[in-house]
């Protein structure tokens, strides 16, 4: 673990970042706080933008100075259904935008508890139904963090589900793909975890659920099926409560012929690759660019 990982998860334990995952119902008001609706050119780290509604989503395209190739980043910000985008999902995308020379759509969908699962994925599928007005299926990759993953796995699932055009690939940062966090290896972790705990987060699930069970595949895609499946890169952490869903969700993947890369950050905590000031941070965010730069070239 590096000196730089060391400060940031102090800097996580005095925010009181544990504490805020750790109530049930979870104070989403709270967390609405580090909200940032509209970014600047400073946080989107010069990179211009403007900004579109497609349903009840208000979408920002994350536009780099010099554009080099045709493809879209669908980016879906994490949050637990119920807050975000934040500034590190801002920076997130406006860096790997920066490096890679290409476009992005960072969707701020409806939230929870005043939206529920079936209105959020509506808006989502809205969306992608819009990108695909504009971009090839085969250049737009899915991106998402947390519940960003969850919601762009399940809306793959549904795409294959009804015959409908694929992204190139998919790249999860340690997703949220089982929301009735039922697994019995999550109780060990949670101790070791700085940032999630169980109750808070399976409270923010509960919220979004509606009518529907946490284990049905709309807001549970490990309950779901991985046949014909594009590309998948995960990223999992060992103190993340999330990471043994991850487990199960590449089992899965692969039992149904999937092709599924494995970044595993040893140590560290949830959305490692998105969390600033930390050598290992910038290493996973790196691998990411190179994912998608590797991917724009193959596909000249």
């Amino acid at each position: 673990m590096s000196i730089g990982y060391s400060l940031v998860k102090l800097a996580i334990k005095i925010k009181g970042e544990k504490k805020s995952w750790s109530t049930d119902p979870i104070d989403y008001l709270k967390k609405r706080k580090e909200n940032i609706d509209s970014p600047s050119s400073k946080i989107l780290l010069g990179n211009s933008f403007r900004t579109r509604n497609i349903l009840d989503n208000k979408v920002t395209e994350i536009i780099p100075s010099n554009p080099s190739n045709e493809f879209l980043l669908f980016y879906c910000h994490g949050g637990a259904f119920i807050y975000g985008p934040t500034k590190n999902n801002w920076k997130s995308i406006a860096r790997i935008v920066k490096h890679t020379n290409t476009r992005a759509w960072m969707i701020d969908y409806p939230k929870a508890p005043e939206n529920k699962i079936e209105t959020i994925t509506k808006n989502i599928c809205e969306a992608y139904h819009k990108a695909l007005d504009e971009y090839d299926a085969s250049k737009i990759i899915f991106i998402g963090d947390s519940v960003g993953g969850n919601l762009l796995t399940s809306l793959t699932q549904g795409l294959i589900q009804d015959g409908k055009e694929l992204p190139n690939r998919l790249i999860l940062v340690t997703p949220m793909v089982d929301a009735s966090l039922s697994n019995p290896k999550i109780g060990e972790i949670d101790p070791i975890d700085p940032i999630l705990s169980y109750k808070g987060v399976h409270s923010a699930k509960k919220m979004c659920a509606g009518d529907f069970s946490l284990k049905d595949p709309i807001i549970s895609p490990l309950y779901g099926s991985f046949k014909d499946f594009p590309p998948i890169h995960i990223f999992m952490a060992t103190n993340d409560i999330l990471m043994p869903d991850q487990e199960l969700f590449i089992e899965k993947v692969k039992k149904d012929g999937g092709q599924i890369d494995v970044i595993v950050g040893e140590g560290m905590p949830h959305i490692w690759p998105f969390l600033p000031f930390f050598k290992e941070a910038a290493t996973a965010m790196k691998n990411i660019i190179s994912i998608i730069n590797t991917t724009v070239r193959n596909e000249k």
